[in-house]
């Protein structure tokens, strides 16, 4: 069996693994990253937020990007029943970056990884973890090829960025159940020829079709719009048939929607993923760090997925950097506890969307401006700013707005 020896091996050639390979490797060590899936693929988390640019630049991937000609973000549109409320990331509270892409995840993430490959780390697809055994903090990793080959891995450390695949939680089960609900997703890419009919192309859309249940509508550069169903699983117990028929009929129901994509051709048949809220015991051990959906994948709602990959990553970075100098490297204090923060922070917003509370900030008359800005900052992914209210306090601070606005909309509505 052929045996290669790294510093360290990065599992995933998404955002979290080629960032955290980005950054260790200009420090000049050993990188090698392993991937299970061939490039380009599919998956979601089409809407990026501006935080996750901080942690782009950060690995040199920004120009790269940017040269793909993707459609920029500014904001975001939160639809209900004929009421819009719109947030640009130009308001937002938090000073930072206030703009970012929509993409198709398959270019965008084929985008990093081949960018990585140029400066100078290789990217092994098509080759499956099959078994990671620890000496202390080294390590001796198993992979299999497609061709059926095998071959063994040593390095110093291991990052996992391995998304859905979670690895090291797997093979070490330390896997845990979420807090959140069970919950299901329909979507396609389809032809979007009347989008002159919408707003803005430069803004993910969120649509309320009931309570619990909501749509995103993500337009691409390309011409083509992603449009997702979100739910609990019996929600899509109402319409029968084939993907494409329940997906139509869908759009059928949903009066925001179905002018504009009543003839709409699908790129693809309509796609379900469910049940994709997961956690972990711990983030990190002697000789790993897990980084990205690894930790935690809460909910796609506010598209915080490739945020926490990039940021989680850029910070594992940095202290696999302090390992590999002999330096003491905190991963409580410096990894997981910022990282919780902003899950936390994150979970706190995904849970007041689908019991309601949101619905009664978003949509609220006279918003207070100073507070909306605030609220933006979060939507853009600057979870970790402890100056903001609205982070610092993030579930007991929306919770008192809403009580706040519906004891306010009580009293004026009996003048």
């Amino acid at each position: 069996m052929n045996t290669e020896q790294v510093d360290v091996l990065i599992i995933g050639a998404g955002p979290a693994g080629t960032v955290a390979a980005s950054i260790i490797h200009k420090a000049g060590y050993k990188v090698k990253i392993v991937e299970k899936m061939k490039f380009p693929r599919f998956v979601i988390g089409e809407s990026l937020l501006p935080r996750c640019m901080e942690a782009l630049e950060e690995a040199g991937f920004l120009e790269a990007v940017k040269a793909k000609g993707f459609q920029d973000k500014g904001g975001a549109k939160f639809v209900k029943n004929g009421k819009i409320c719109d947030y640009s990331f130009d308001d937002q509270y938090t000073k930072g970056w206030t703009w970012t892409w929509q993409a198709p995840r398959a270019d965008f993430d084929k985008t990093l990884a081949d960018e990585v490959e140029k400066m100078g780390v290789p990217v092994s697809y098509e080759t499956t973890v099959t078994a990671i055994d620890f000496d202390g903090s080294d390590s001796t990793t198993t992979v299999e090829y497609a061709n059926g080959e095998k071959a063994q891995v040593k390095a110093r450390f291991i990052v996992d960025g391995s998304g859905y695949g979670r690895v090291i939680p797997r093979l070490f089960k330390l896997d845990k159940p979420s807090n959140l609900e069970p919950r299901k997703a329909m979507f396609a890419h389809v032809t979007d020829e009347k989008r002159a009919m919408a707003d803005e192309p430069n803004r993910i859309t969120i649509i309320v079709h009931e309570f619990g249940v909501w749509i995103w509508v993500i337009p691409f550069s390309n011409g083509n719009t992603s449009i997702g169903f979100v739910g609990s699983p019996e929600f899509f117990e109402k319409f029968k048939g084939s993907n494409e028929e329940q997906f139509r009929a869908h759009i059928a129901s949903q009066p925001y929607l179905s002018e504009r994509f009543k003839d709409a051709e699908l790129i693809f048949e309509p796609r379900i993923l469910e049940a994709w809220s997961s956690t972990t015991e711990k983030f990190y051990g002697d000789g790993f760090v897990l980084t990205g959906n690894v930790t935690e994948f809460l909910d796609p709602v506010f598209s915080s997925g490739v945020t926490l990959a990039t940021v989680s990553s850029q910070k594992a970075a940095k202290l696999v950097i302090k390992k590999l100098k002999g330096e003491d490297a905190n991963w409580e204090e410096d990894y997981t506890k910022p990282m919780m923060q902003g899950v936390n922070t994150f979970r706190s917003y995904v849970m007041r969307w689908y019991d309601g509370t949101l619905d009664t900030i978003f949509f609220a008359d006279n918003q207070d401006p100073l507070i909306k800005s605030m609220i933006c900052s979060v939507l853009a992914g600057y979870v970790w700013d402890l100056d903001n209210p609205y982070v610092k306090d993030h579930d007991t601070a929306l919770k008192k707005l809403a009580n706040t606005i519906t004891v306010r909309d009580m009293f004026k509505n009996k003048e």
